[in-house]
């Protein structure tokens, strides 16, 4: 088997963790199996680069951010391969450039356009074990350096996996694979054995940090069997496959939620044809990525409230850009709200059952939660609470739809007791 093993800066936090890495890395090989490796920058390093970026100027530029911040897994690819090669093991690192990763553009969350592969073809081919460094890729003109975004090593895993056809793409981590929900909030969650595709993209996109969520499109787009696993453990993690009938059958499959949240208003907006149009167009231009939109009417006549959800870290440069839009067309002013949080469950089953938001909106009720906005998809109902309940809420949704570890162990207890029974009734007669 061709497997792409992918660890992340938690598992190549220190020399330690990175000799532990080797040697899962040489027990993979003995097994008979070919390895290309991916890693992340060493826990906390990325960082220590943005801080030491924004101690230099206020505003860094994009080119030079990505230069800077791609040296990070640069150092852990090459320690990576200097202690694999201590164990007796041929390889080599590389980084994005080196195995081909062609990008658009786009500084610090670049997307990619190609991956030739052919160094690590080659490589492999030679017996040597590739380390590539993740996160990163060239222009397509081979100029510049680009990044791929926060958790971009991820997605560097699986768009090599998806080029070199492997076997598995393996994504080590931290955890042991995906919960219903973060079991760090509510201690009850259940590992899950297998989620789709579909059901992990709303995970990820919707604030589960166990896989970033560009990185299960590409692999759902490519077919690329994916699993997530612990570093630290031989537990089985969690597959990421196609959809199958017995997942319809659990109605939702989790709870995720995302304090990464800013809302954004602009108020007293004409309302004619082509507004929404110009507005979003302007915010798309600005590379500010948008999730929630809803449009109410304004108490001004004539005019209507448009408001929008964008990731916290980028709520400055929407703000701003809201402004200009306000002043160019004669809205009456902006708005901003960063208090806030998006709550989502999940699920393949929503598609074939029926009062699922209703009970989730009745639950929030019964616990005084009030909703700001409402989003939906086949798979998963979203809304934005004050992040003040966010806790209560994944508490309350968790318990609402039966997603705790203990539902599913009682039959087990159940068939003990049966067992013990029959024993107790066979020794009597005795």
């Amino acid at each position: 088997m061709l497997i792409v093993q992918k660890y992340g800066g938690t598992s190549v936090g220190s020399l330690e963790r990175i000799r532990a890495v080797a040697k899962r890395v040489k027990k993979t090989c003995d097994e008979g199996h070919s390895v290309v490796l991916v890693v992340s920058a060493m826990a906390g390093e990325t960082n220590k680069l943005i801080a030491l970026a924004e101690e230099a100027t206020k505003q860094p530029e994009g080119r030079e951010m990505d230069l800077l911040l791609s040296s990070g897994e640069r150092i852990s690819a090459a320690l990576t391969a200097m202690c694999i090669s201590e164990l007796g093991i041929k390889s080599m690192s590389f980084t994005g450039r080196q195995v081909g990763i062609v990008t658009d553009d786009v500084h610090t969350k670049a997307r990619i356009e190609a991956v030739s592969a052919e160094r690590l073809r080659h490589a492999i081919k030679e017996g040597v074990v590739p380390v590539v460094a993740g996160f990163q890729g060239i222009t397509i003109s081979g100029t510049d350096v680009t990044t791929l975004g926060r958790g971009g090593s991820d997605l560097t895993a699986v768009a090599i996996a998806a080029s070199l056809k492997a076997d598995l793409c393996e994504i080590y981590t931290d955890v042991d694979g995906v919960y219903t929900t973060d079991p760090n909030m509510v201690p009850e969650a259940r590992k899950l054995d297998k989620v789709a595709y579909e059901e992990m993209l709303e995970f990820a996109s919707l604030g589960a940090k166990v896989l970033q969520s560009r990185s299960v499109e590409y692999a759902k787009k490519y077919n690329v069997p994916l699993v997530v696993k612990s570093s630290f453990s031989d537990a089985p993690g969690t597959f990421v496959v196609k959809e199958d009938k017995e997942m319809e059958r659990v109605v939702v499959s989790g709870v995720a939620y995302d304090k990464n949240q800013s809302k954004v208003t602009i108020i007293g907006v004409p309302d004619r044809p082509g507004i929404a149009s110009i507005l979003f167009n302007a915010v798309a231009d600005a590379n500010v990525v948008v999730d929630m939109i809803v449009q109410n009417i304004s108490h001004e006549t004539g005019a209507t409230d448009i408001s929008f959800t964008v990731p916290r870290t980028e709520s400055k440069k929407a703000m701003k850009l809201a402004g200009a839009l306000a002043r160019e067309l004669g809205a009456k002013g902006t708005d901003l709200r960063e208090n806030i949080a998006k709550l989502s469950i999940i699920g393949v089953g929503m598609r074939s059952h029926s009062g699922v938001a209703a009970k989730m909106f009745a639950t929030l009720a019964k616990h005084g939660i009030n909703i700001l906005m409402i989003s939906t998809s086949e798979i998963k109902v979203s809304c934005v609470i004050e992040e003040k309940f966010t806790e209560l809420a994944v508490r309350a949704l968790h318990d609402a739809f039966e997603l705790e570890g203990k539902a599913k162990s009682a039959p087990k207890k159940a068939a003990k007791k049966k067992t013990a029974k029959k024993a107790a009734k066979k020794k009597s007669k005795k």
